[in-house]
């Protein structure tokens, strides 16, 4: 286990550039396998759930090659086989093999997936979805066993009770080769949807309306890749950084950005009081004066995202008056206030509605990320407050944030990887193809 060493109270300024899709990464690692040719992805972010994808991906026969940020997946000889447990286990996204894996075999034995405990995220639109396609699905021994028919999977309309990115994105994979029409009503518009249709469009799918709530899927019988895959920008990161720059920022420029994805986001930070130019494709964060306490409601995509809701919080920390965080996402999402409280923020939770303060002055002290998203506001808190903050459980923020101690070092952070005993390299530390790279 490693810990993250924060020497707070630093302005931060320069540049920092944000790298692939976290979210379009974890669903495009899997739809991989429904190509029949090999898959190149560029723009991969350097961050462990891509390793743990590709441990998976290793188990069934199905080699892949990090070079930098490119990703090439061969799955030419990959072989079914159940995927009951052990690395399964590990993140949550794994569950998109569910839909791939039905969608390249007719079937799938997939345990259920670990990954970040921020409350109830159940999986019954799933489960609608493949049932609607003609699959049979059971829950044995806490695997999920799913069977498409002996003629195969079959189009059909399917209007999910709930909007859930999830949900959507495993229908898709496994609708692409269905035979016939799929009519997907109520889904998830989120960018990494149309990130997903893109790459499978480019293989020969034929998937349209992604972006709205409908879309339509003819299957076809192949599915091939003929041509290199780039990820979008990552919103949630952009997002870290830009509240983190208005946090502790004396001037900072964030690039790789698709503004449009965060157009809720910027319009929150706006009535908070930040000042920021956009770019072309990065945005400049002006040092922050008089800010002003505002309340933040998390909804589906387009409105603000439940990933940014502790990342912005420190940043309201610093506003005058009294404000809320209402997730209607995720209510239970609440672990990192606790540990804000531990740092001298004046913040509490009421019926999972999260009530806040002006805070004068945050305070350094050992603090642990019990989630990615978690992790990203203590380590905003940490760089704000005076002395030194000791994240621990860091791994759960390397899951979801590229190369983040060489990109906050490059901002002027005084900032260090550790063991729970002795310091290491930092930049090492924080990189997982690194330090994947001097295991071998």
């Amino acid at each position: 286990m490693k810990k993250m060493i924060i020497h707070g109270g630093k302005p931060l300024s320069g540049e920092v550039v944000i790298g692939g899709a976290k979210n379009s990464t974890v669903a495009l690692i899997p739809a991989s396998i429904l190509s029949e040719s090999k898959v190149q992805l560029d723009g991969v972010p350097l961050i462990q759930d891509v390793k743990n994808l590709r441990a998976i991906l290793d188990d069934m026969n199905v080699s892949s090659e990090l070079n930098e940020t490119c990703l090439e997946i061969d799955p030419t000889q990959i072989v079914s086989k159940p995927l009951p447990n052990g690395k399964i286990k590990s993140l949550r996204a794994s569950y998109y093999f569910m839909g791939a894996l039905l969608g390249r075999f007719g079937k799938a034995i997939v345990g259920m997936p670990g990954g970040d405990d921020i409350g109830p995220r159940p999986i019954d639109q799933h489960i609608k979805g493949f049932e609607a396609l003609g699959a049979r699905v059971s829950n044995e021994r806490g695997a999920m066993f799913i069977q498409a028919p002996d003629e195969g999977l079959h189009g059909a309309r399917i209007y999910f009770d709930m909007v859930s990115v999830g949900a959507t994105i495993n229908v898709i994979l496994a609708a692409v080769r269905a035979t016939g029409t799929t009519i997907i009503e109520n889904v998830a518009k989120e960018p990494e949807i149309i990130d997903l249709a893109t790459f499978l469009n480019n293989m020969g799918a034929k998937i349209r309306g992604a972006g709205t709530d409908t879309i339509r899927i003819e299957g076809v019988p192949h599915l091939y890749a003929r041509n290199s895959h780039t990820i979008i920008p990552d919103r949630i990161e952009a997002g870290t950084y830009l509240s983190m720059a208005a946090a502790i920022g004396n001037g900072v420029t964030v690039k790789n950005i698709i503004s449009e994805h965060l157009d809720s986001f910027l319009a929150k930070m706006e009535e908070i009081g930040v000042h920021f130019d956009v770019n072309e494709d990065s945005i400049y964060v002006y040092p922050t004066g008089d800010l002003k306490m505002v309340t933040v409601k998390t909804m589906p995509y387009p409105g603000f995202a439940t990933d940014l809701q502790q990342p912005i919080t420190p940043l309201l920390l610093k506003a005058q008056g009294e404000g809320m965080i209402v997730d209607t996402i995720y209510p239970k999402r609440v672990r990192h206030v606790p540990e804000l409280v531990r740092m001298g923020a004046n913040i509490t939770v009421e019926n999972d509605i999260i009530l806040l303060h002006h805070t004068d002055q945050l305070q350094g002290t050992d603090v642990t990320a019990d989630e990615i998203r978690a992790g990203a506001a203590l380590m905003i808190a940490g760089l704000m407050a005076e002395g030194t903050t000791t994240i621990h459980k860091v791994e759960n923020i390397l899951r979801g944030y590229d190369r983040v101690i060489m990109k906050l070092t490059n901002l002027g952070a005084n900032v260090e990887m550790a063991d729970e005993a002795d310091v290491v390299d930092a930049n090492s530390a924080a990189d997982p193809v690194v330090a994947e790279k001097k295991a071998l």
